[in-house]
């Protein structure tokens, strides 16, 4: 899988991490260093505003402090050095790590560590030195700055994400292996331009004549030194993908071959569409055993899924009455037919159940399916047309907003669907067979990820690998990002027709 480098210069060749103490090791990436500094700005100032909150709107923040020394002494602290603190316990825990930039709930965890960190430290100083402090203040500079810094953090994430669209701050990625099994990596983290992975070439251990007269989108290499070749393109990350990562041998000669050159060493296992919580690294004598959990549809937190589901429809339906009201005459205003229209879904466990919808079609808009389906855009089990004719005026901007789907809390309420879970399918389309039928495993959701990483704009393969991975890696924690992501994809109307 690699080669040494021919030449002799000593300032080229490495063999060995850099040894000095004090010296930190360049990486060919930078970007992080901007972004780096900008979050320490970012929790500094977020902690110093919990503290402007904590000493000016909570009661007696200053009992118990004279107006002299005393009191230079508390604004010095609360200031100045709980705001440093709080970058420190933040740096500690990792939170301004690299690699957690972008993507994955690990910096957020890390937050969440560090402000537990802060309420300990914070409660034993005042324990320990008998501080006169209110306990009011204390919760609230602590709370505060904990929303706050995760807060401001959600916003530089965004931001990061918005610079990756324009290919700023990314990481340029050299895959290593068969080609077949580089595509597979290439097309899955073009998937997610989010992360900031970018493949910029393919290092072919099988060989040139593997990638022959193929049309490939980025160049392909072989035979030739990778550290030179990953020098040529300029990239600072080379992953090594499938069963090139089999022989431990070349891997370790590899990551002996990059110590000192700032560049990053991954390797991406065939273990597509797997989430992390279920993946735990065991070794065993040096060998690295990955081992995979089943997945966790069932237990408590399924129990508290259940119970916020019921709870929250029944809720919503109370609170919404007033623009159901509203819709229901519009929708009658608008054309002849029912308010609402009922059609067979495939619900949990293949049981069928009529999922509820405000109407936005003609009452004929059945029987005119058949004429338009040389029209449908849909690759999959369902029917799917942009510029439909048979949606009413009403109809379109209620689907536009998906008000239209509102109407499914009556599911939910009924226990035949969940808020997030996989969109169910429709019964005509008979028994599903092969990894489709793995969806009927949960109960169908009003929004899931299908609906927020593309709505009616994805492939069908893409639409059922999404249900897929819900199903294979939920958790309350997925949950709960899917419902604020549903928020922005309404108010976007991306891919809603």
């Amino acid at each position: 899988m690699t080669g040494a480098r021919k030449d002799g210069d000593p300032e080229l060749v490495t063999n060995g991490v850099t040894r000095s103490a004090w010296r930190r090791l360049a990486r060919v990436s930078k970007w992080h260093r901007a972004y780096q500094a900008a979050l320490v700005g970012v929790d500094f100032f977020a902690a110093f505003a919990a503290s402007v909150i904590a000493v000016n709107f909570t009661p007696y923040a200053h009992a118990g402090f004279d107006p002299g020394t005393e009191m230079a002494l508390y604004r010095y602290i609360v200031w100045l050095v709980l705001p440093l603190t709080w970058v420190a316990v933040l740096w500690a825990n990792g939170a301004y790590d690299r690699r957690y930039f972008g993507m994955g709930n690990d910096e957020f965890k890390r937050v969440v560590r560090a402000s537990l960190f802060m309420l300990a430290l914070v409660s034993f100083l005042a324990l320990t030195f008998k501080a006169d402090v209110s306990r009011l203040a204390v919760a609230t500079v602590l709370a505060s700055a904990a929303a706050l810094i995760a807060g401001f953090r959600l916003a530089a994430r965004l931001a990061l994400h918005k610079a990756r669209s324009y290919g700023r701050a990314v990481q340029r990625l050299l895959l290593i292996g068969s080609y077949p099994e580089a595509m597979e990596v290439y097309r899955t983290v073009r998937r997610a331009p989010a992360a900031g992975l970018v493949p910029v070439g393919v290092y072919v251990t099988e060989g040139a004549s593997s990638v022959r007269d193929l049309d490939t989108p980025v160049p392909v290499f072989a035979g030739t030194d990778l550290v030179g070749c990953a020098e040529q393109i300029k990239a600072d990350t080379l992953a090594v993908c499938g069963t090139a990562s089999a022989d431990s041998a070349d891997l370790r000669r590899l990551a002996w071959q990059l110590e000192g050159t700032g560049r990053d060493l991954v390797v991406a296992p065939q273990l597509t569409d797997i989430a992390g919580p279920r993946v735990h690294i065991r070794a065993v004598e040096g060998l690295p055993l990955l081992h995979l959990e089943e997945p966790k549809i069932s237990g408590i937190g399924w129990l508290i899924k259940n119970i916020l589901d019921l709870a929250s429809s029944a809720l919503s339906l109370v609170l919404l009455s007033p623009l159901f009201l509203v819709v229901a005459i519009a929708i009658k205003l608008d054309s002849p037919g029912p308010v609402f229209f009922r059609q067979a879904r495939v619900g949990r466990d293949g049981e069928t159940f009529h999922c509820w919808k405000f109407r936005t079609m003609y009452i004929d808009a059945e029987e005119r399916q058949a004429a338009l389906m040389m029209h449908n855009e849909s690759d999959g089990l369902l029917f799917k047309m942009k510029d439909d004719p048979r949606i009413t005026r009403v109809g379109r901007f209620l689907r536009s907003t998906s008000i239209d789907e509102l109407a499914q809390l009556i599911n939910v309420v009924r226990g035949e669907m969940s808020l997030v879970g996989p969109r169910p399918l429709p019964a005509e389309n008979g028994d599903f067979l092969g990894d489709v039928r793995r969806r009927l495993l949960v109960r169908p959701g009003i929004t899931g990820l299908w609906q927020v990483s593309g709505r009616s704009d994805l492939s069908w393969d893409d639409a059922v690998r999404l249900d897929l991975y819900y199903v294979d890696n939920w958790s309350l924690t997925t949950d709960l990002q899917i419902l604020f992501r549903t928020v922005a994809v309404v108010l976007r109307r991306k891919g809603a027709y």
